[in-house]
């Protein structure tokens, strides 16, 4: 079987630390949560796996013995993500009370959305402290009660990047602000990924101001793992149809969630039952259908027998709950209970199965939410599973298609979604200013010559909690990915592209304060992307195509490097010449309009071009670094013609 070729590969120590409980029963993350209790209004930010839940419960207990709240409602997207707040034993493990929920205070089970929302009202009204209900009943509800019903409340909104700040467009936004301005309410929001997939941010920075934020990132979750040792993500390039590529990349060795398109996607064959007939065809025979729905099928090649779970076909409901029943109960639970689970649409968000080693996902999700949930189902820490491993199975463009464009764009998103990936699960470091004078330096700490480090409590407050959602808010930009993927110099990238985008999210910012916030950026990003080595007691840092030593780098020399070309590098090497020449092509041709700020960075780099070269560049070279000079030097004659014009006309106008 042909292996994904991986852009990320990170391998963690497993210290244990992320999984061990203190004297309370509470994990790392949770004890960083529980130290911000007394917060109104909270968000955590932790990957799946890292026991937000009950990070909830033992923070909303708190509110309600020690201060002073009455009630506390917990919403969720899904009906099947309500579970992970059922009844706990807290007390067993060393807190002071147990989290507990009715039967009839459960709005997380069957029922006619009417009756949830009168069962809401009848709980606010009662004497009962606590209710589990999705999202829709909270909005349905809100619909028939005024914001300051929630006095003495605590709101906990799990998977808090569903709200967002578009106030028309996001009922559940418009009613955390109403709430927010109208109630005395305490919020508790949770997010697994705070990446909304559009333009438009979870909450205005107004509102995010109010929010006391805890991040536990997934390198500490990972790294403190006992069993899980590395991940992989990774792409596989295919031409013609994805189920007749499919077996290239399906290993049936490893505990599967197989993710087939969209049926309004390209890769879809638009017959979604067929294409899970495909895959089962790929497989091998099929023996029999148990009453859970788990479809038995002999291997082709060793004839072992493979448990499948098909959670596409949605003709037969009931057939398909029972499915699901099982899966959440028995196969959550028992390591034998499935091998492979085709799903489109499931077993995402909030989907348990810890013994889930490889996601493989047929076509480019446009969501980094939606790519981030994907990950998190298979990096569950669990006994026996030393590697996770992502793969995106991606269409090559075909320059006989009319489909070249579509399947480009993909791939450069695909890729950059991984690079995102690769920047969230790196160790962290704190980036310092290189003086003459300086002590040794502390562990996960770099001195930089030239660096600007942050001067007020507001670039520290983005850098600490928010780094990721900025580099996310980047790379989505369309300029930016084709800018990353060598159409522009890596200075102006550096020094022109990401400051202007900086300024679109953070329009409170001053140019100092965006020049700092450009700086982290960038430094965090280069260094997070490049290989280290070490030579004795020295360290080095591939930068480009060169090593340098660590302790002599400098922000001019971080800015020549573009952060992101190791992985087009990577990808140049899974595709063929002629594919890797269409996509090459398909980015140039999507013409980036010279600026004068970038005309102004290349033309030192012009002259020296010119005079190694004994020409000037030629704006019709194949060469995309030479066309790009060539098109900064006509832009910079054309300024100066306009200068000297200008300059002719206010002479005239002098001697008349």
């Amino acid at each position: 079987m042909n292996q994904p070729l991986n852009i990320v590969d990170v391998t963690y120590a497993r210290t244990g630390a992320s999984v061990n409980t203190d004297a309370m029963g509470m994990r790392e993350m949770q004890q960083r949560v529980f130290a911000k209790r007394d917060a109104q209004h909270l968000l955590v930010k932790a990957p799946p796996a890292s026991g937000k839940s009950r990070a909830l419960m033992f923070v909303a207990l708190d509110k309600l013995y020690n201060q002073g709240r009455k009630k506390v409602i917990v919403a969720v997207p899904e009906r099947s993500i309500g579970a992970s707040f059922s009844s706990t034993d807290l007390t067993a493990h060393g807190f002071f009370a147990d989290w507990n929920i009715k039967a009839e205070h459960n709005l997380c089970t069957p029922g006619t959305s009417a009756g949830k929302v009168a069962a809401f009202i009848k709980f606010l009204e009662g004497p009962d402290a606590t209710l589990v209900c999705t999202h829709a009943t909270l909005r349905f509800a809100f619909e028939k009660i005024a914001p300051d019903a929630f006095n003495g409340t605590v709101l906990a909104i799990d998977e808090f990047h569903h709200v967002s700040a578009d106030i028309g467009g996001n009922r559940l936004g418009a009613l955390l602000r109403d709430v927010m301005n109208g109630s005395d309410v305490h919020i508790v929001a949770m997010t697994g990924s705070y990446f909304r997939g559009d333009s438009v941010p979870v909450l205005s920075t107004e509102d995010e101001a109010k929010f006391t934020p805890v991040t536990f990132n997934y390198y500490d979750q990972l790294n403190g793992y006992e069993h899980l040792k590395s991940l992989g993500i990774g792409h596989h390039f295919y031409q013609g149809r994805y189920t007749e590529a499919i077996g290239e990349v399906l290993d049936l060795d490893k505990k599967t969630i197989l993710h087939i398109p969209n049926v309004n996607s390209g890769e879809s064959t638009k017959d979604k039952i067929e294409e899970v007939g495909f895959i089962i065809d790929s497989i091998g025979e099929v023996i029999d259908t148990e009453d859970t729905g788990i479809i038995r099928i002999r291997r082709k090649d060793t004839g072992q027998i493979l448990r499948v779970a098909d959670l596409v076909d949605d003709a037969d409901q009931k057939k398909r709950s029972e499915t699901q029943h099982y899966l959440s109960t028995v196969a959550s639970k028992d390591r034998d209970g499935v091998d492979i689970i085709i799903a489109l649409g499931m077993a995402k968000e909030g989907f348990d199965w810890p013994f889930a080693e490889h996601a493989l996902t047929v076509g480019y999700r446009a969501s980094l939410t939606e790519v981030i949930q994907i990950i998190g189902r298979v990096t569950r820490d669990s006994p026996g599973k030393q590697h996770a491993q992502f793969t995106n199975l991606i269409a090559q463009p075909d320059a006989a298609t009319d489909e070249v464009k579509y399947s480009v764009n993909n791939i450069l998103k695909a890729i950059t979604a991984s690079l995102l990936m690769e920047q969230v699960l790196a160790p962290n470091f704190v980036f310092k200013t290189k003086t003459g004078n300086d002590d040794a330096p502390k562990p996960g700490e770099l001195r930089i010559k030239g660096f600007k480090e942050p001067s007020t409590a507001r670039v520290q407050q983005i850098v600490a909690t928010d780094l990721n959602e900025l580099k996310a808010t980047i790379l989505q930009d369309d300029t930016f990915t084709k800018a990353a993927a060598g159409s522009l110099d890596p200075e102006v990238t550096n020094r022109v592209l990401i400051p202007k985008i900086i300024r679109e999210r953070y329009p409170d910012l001053d140019e100092t304060q965006v020049e700092e916030l450009r700086q982290q950026v960038v430094v965090d990003s280069v260094i997070k992307n490049g290989e280290v080595r070490e030579v004795g007691d020295k360290r080095f840092i591939r930068m480009a195509d060169k090593f340098v030593n660590i302790d002599e780098i400098d922000i001019n020399l971080i800015d020549s490097v573009n952060p992101f070309q190791r992985a087009f590098e990577v990808m140049s090497k899974s595709v063929t010449p002629s594919v890797l020449r269409i996509i090459s092509d398909s980015i140039t041709a999507t013409r980036i309009e010279i600026t004068e700020e970038e005309a102004i960075i290349l033309w030192p780099k012009i002259q020296v071009w010119a005079k190694v070269n004994a020409r000037k560049p030629n704006v019709r070279s194949e060469d995309p670094t030479e066309k790009r000079y060539a098109e900064g030097l006509l832009f910079l004659q054309r300024k100066k013609q306009q200068v000297l014009a200008a300059q002719r006309a206010t002479e005239m106008v002098v001697e008349s």
